[in-house]
């Protein structure tokens, strides 16, 4: 196993911050492991940790909003990896609107789609969550925050 973790280690790919809403709240975490998987459909799977607020409210909802996190925003990427909603409000301390289905948007991402809940598949220590994209936002002069440089960000909660 330990080759694995070694191998799987170096690989570099964009971070995310997904966004929910139920009828009482809003939550939102980063998220490294998260990927296309269909072209016809569209179609796109992000892994939740079992372990976090977001999906404790994600379990209710119907509509995900993913963000491709730019670069240019570290802070923001160290605000929704290394704080829990648990004892922060992350949106108090960030611009946002309210998005498809109440979902937040956040106005420093310029990349981002909404994407309808198809399935949820238990995935090891995280949740899968199957996405149908329909509404989205492309800012082509966003280059991604990766993985490499949010491995220094402690999570918020245990992994």
């Amino acid at each position: 196993m330990s080759a694995v973790h070694e191998l799987i280690s170096e690989l570099d790919y964009p971070m995310f911050i997904v966004t929910c809403a139920d009828e009482r709240e809003r939550a939102g975490c980063l998220v490294g492991f998260a990927t296309q998987c269909s072209i016809d459909p569209p179609r796109f799977l992000v892994c939740l940790s079992d372990k976090n607020r977001t999906y404790r409210v994600a379990r209710g909802t119907d509509v995900l909003v993913v963000h491709l996190v730019p670069d240019s925003e570290p802070e923001l990427a160290e605000l929704f990896g290394s704080q829990t909603g648990d004892d922060v409000d992350k949106f108090a301390q960030c611009a946002w609107r309210d998005g498809p289905a109440g979902a937040p948007v956040l106005e420093a991402c310029g990349n981002w789609f909404a994407g309808r809940v198809l399935e949820r598949l238990p995935a090891g220590d995280h949740v899968a969550f199957l996405l149908d994209p329909f509404e989205a936002h492309a800012d082509r002069s966003e280059e991604p925050f990766v993985f490499h440089r949010a491995k220094a960000i402690a999570p918020g909660h245990e992994p």
